[in-house]
């Protein structure tokens, strides 16, 4: 691929915008651009239409099936594929796809996750068209971007509630602009998703169980070097990397992506994909193409791609920033403080309403990253910790308390960044540093959301933000008519809604260090949720308060908030499920075996010594043998303390009961064994151990 045709191949795998245009009718055409824009149900009359121009699209680009491309509960995506062709009566075939087959499908339904919304026999589902994501042709297959709900009605998926929640702030922020006297018809919450990942070797991979069975590695001794230098952030990029970053631009543009910024990350073997914002729906799709292309693409290049929010312990984990915005179709970024922020009242309001809303359902962002592979990211040096705050930065903060206070602010002079270098460009510094440590940051025209796990979906977070906005919006839009009809003019009443707002949810804006003990302290004080796993945090999800929510904004119903729960109760539990006896796999078969050989051609050295020279000094070769024995003793009582938890874990009833005796029980039993073998592995030589070490895995591309 060379720079000229880049033009040419973006989006040449993607019905999108231009594509419609050029094949279909022109009243279709923007009878269908009304319906997206205007979010309107589609008129079944011209899916004919559009199926059949979708169709010769696709064909033409040599797609021979098509699948409605789903997001169940799993967190991966599904697809059913059903090929184009149709019998004729001379025995031959033509390709047909009609406008029914186009804006609905039926999978089963039983055999995904409904939380005991579906019974195993009630299987029917329907798959159903989302026009304003646009479809693409993926391994010969056209893909129509879908949601997926059960023959009642209920969401059985990730994006079902995604877009309810998208029709909720769109309500609620479209009626606070219209207080302003803004005319609007649509706002849309905007996403970018940055995306962490690691790369190692596909053949060390593919020796370690655990990477297979889990994604991370449950043993492993720390190698000599890690991240101690910092010489891999931003570094220069490894030619086998490059060479697998070069593919995956080029598969994610033909995809439409608009993958922007690579780089390496953190810790060794770890980089970063971040693309550019697109709206949340969209933008939740494409990510989950990401993360299915990184893997695809890497397998070409011999590589695995680790999605895993820890796969490495003793350096960075991998998340998914997510960065959110709000804009309207007039093109207005309504989270833009202009050129003079205290004197934007309009922004002010959308702030304070952000902060309102983190402040009421800080729970719900804590459920919305809550999973066990993301348990062990949050809190560590590369990632915030469980207590949710908001940074602001001191200049948005002094604006806020001058409103607060009714109190002149006095603003800041923009200064010039100085370098001490002459000859380098001389340019005004922003007012307010960033803050890497902070959950959820306002980072110049938009909210970066850093607690995302780098494997989980982004809807859950989006659904999460989107809700708890649309009640901070609806509650202070009921705020200011209300005190215009007991006589307030407009303006006072913005005013004093912002002073009670701000006074009343201050408390979750937090501009220091996040990883400090003080404030772990200080936010105990304030009264902050600290939820440092997942059971504690998820048994909050179908609270008196979320179900109230969830419901007058109709994103959930009761019953589909209680499916969830138990879905993430029963992934929490199977994912630990699966690591311990995972554990006992390799100890059974990896590490004890290596070490007893070890200790055996140990001691059978001494034999041989002594044969030779029965006084001869054995003295290293004996300490080592002790050092073995007494590990493996270790190791086999840790391994039956564990197999024990597992077991027990087999005699409680709830889902919610197993998921905390898994944290509260098996988790410690899990640490207790991987120390204690983890300080076998360095006493064993490597042409002993089984498996690749971290020493292999985390720099066999450098």
């Amino acid at each position: 691929m060379s720079v000229s045709n880049i033009p040419e191949i973006f989006g040449c795998m993607v019905f999108n915008d231009s594509a419609m245009k050029e094949r279909l009718p022109e009243e279709t055409y923007k009878a269908l651009r009304k319906t997206i824009d205007d979010g309107r149900s589609l008129d079944s009359a011209l899916a004919d239409v559009i199926a059949t121009a979708m169709k010769d699209w696709a064909i033409e680009k040599g797609a021979t099936h098509f699948t409605h491309w789903f997001q169940p509960m799993t967190g991966m995506t599904a697809e059913k594929h059903d090929s184009f062709i149709s019998p004729t009566k001379d025995g031959g075939v033509i390709m047909e796809f009609s406008g029914k087959e186009l804006i609905k499908g039926e999978p089963d339904a039983s055999s995904f996750p409904s939380g005991g919304l579906r019974a195993t026999f009630e299987a029917r589902g329907y798959t159903a068209w989302d026009p304003t994501s646009y479809a693409f042709i993926k391994d010969d297959t056209l893909c129509i971007p879908t949601a997926f709900c059960s023959f009642g009605g209920e969401a059985l998926d990730k994006k079902t509630p995604l877009l309810r929640s998208m029709e909720a702030i769109n309500k609620q922020a479209t009626r606070m602009l219209h207080l302003f006297g803004t005319d609007v018809k649509r706002v849309t919450p905007n996403l970018g998703a940055e995306q962490e990942y690691f790369l190692v070797d596909k053949s060390l991979y593919d020796q370690r169980r655990d990477l297979v069975f889990t994604g991370r590695t449950l043993f492993g001794a720390r190698p000599p070097k890690g991240q101690e230098l910092d010489d891999h952030y931003f570094g220069t990029i490894k030619d086998r990397v490059k060479l697998f970053m070069r593919d995956l631009d080029e598969e994610l543009w033909r995809l439409g992506v608009v993958a922007k910024t690579e780089h390496n990350e953190a810790a060794p073997s770890q980089h970063e994909l971040a693309p550019v914002f697109t709206t949340a729906n969209i933008a939740t799709d494409q990510n989950q193409l990401m993360m299915e292309t990184m893997k695809k693409v890497a397998a070409r290049h011999d590589l695995a791609c680790l999605l895993h929010e820890k796969p490495f312990m003793g350096v960075s984990g991998s998340g998914k920033h997510n960065n959110w915005g709000l804009n309207t179709d007039t093109g207005v970024n309504l989270l833009k403080p202009g050129k003079s922020p205290k004197d934007n009242i309009q922004f002010l309001v959308f702030l304070t309403a952000v902060i309102k809303a983190v402040d009421d359902h800080q729970d719900l962002l804590r459920i919305s990253v809550a999973t066990a592979g993301n348990d062990h990211r949050l809190g560590a040096a590369e990632a915030p910790p469980a207590i949710v705050s908001i940074f602001l930065g001191d200049e948005l903060y002094e604006i806020l308390e001058a409103v607060e206070n009714d109190a002149l602010y006095n603003e800041r002079d923009r200064v010039d960044f100085e370098s001490g270098v002459n000859i380098l460009p001389h340019f005004k510094k922003d007012t307010t540093d960033r803050n890497r440590t902070s959950p959820f940051a306002f980072t110049g025209n938009k909210f970066e959301f850093r607690m995302p796990g780098s494997a989980d979906s982004v809807a859950e977070p989006n659904i999460a933000i989107n809700t708890a906005v649309s009640d901070a919006l609806c509650c202070m839009s009921d705020s200011i008519e209300a005190k215009m009809a007991s006589g307030k003019d407009f303006e006072n009443a913005v005013l004093e809604m912002l002073r009670e707002t701000i006074k009343a949810h201050k408390r979750i804006i937090f501009n220091g260090n996040n990883y400090a003990q003080q404030w772990i302290d200080e936010a105990e004080k304030r009264g902050l949720l600290n939820l440092s796993s997942t059971p504690e945090a998820i048994k909050l999800l179908n609270s008196e308060k979320n179900v109230a929510l969830f419901e007058k904004f109709g994103v959930f119903s009761n019953a589909e908030i209680n499916s969830r729960l138990e879905i993430m109760y029963e992934n929490y539990r199977k994912t630990m499920k699966i690591e311990g006896y995972t554990m006992l796999d390799m100890v059974k078969r990896d590490i004890m075996p290596c070490a007893l050989e070890y200790t055996r051609i140990l001691s059978e050295t001494v034999m041989a010594k002594r044969a030779v020279i029965p006084e001869c000094p054995c003295n290293a070769e004996i300490k080592m043998i002790k050092k073995l024995s007494e590990a493996t003793d270790s190791m086999s009582e840790c391994c039956d303390e564990l197999l024990c938890e597992l077991v027990e874990t087999g005699k409680l009833e709830s889902k919610a009961e197993k998921a905390m005796y898994y944290r509260k029980n098996v988790f410690p039993a899990m640490q207790k064994l991987r120390a204690s073998a983890d300080m076998i592995e360095p006493l064993l030589p490597s042409e002993v151990l089984t498996y690749p070490t971290y020493s292999k895995l985390l720099f066999s591309l450098n």
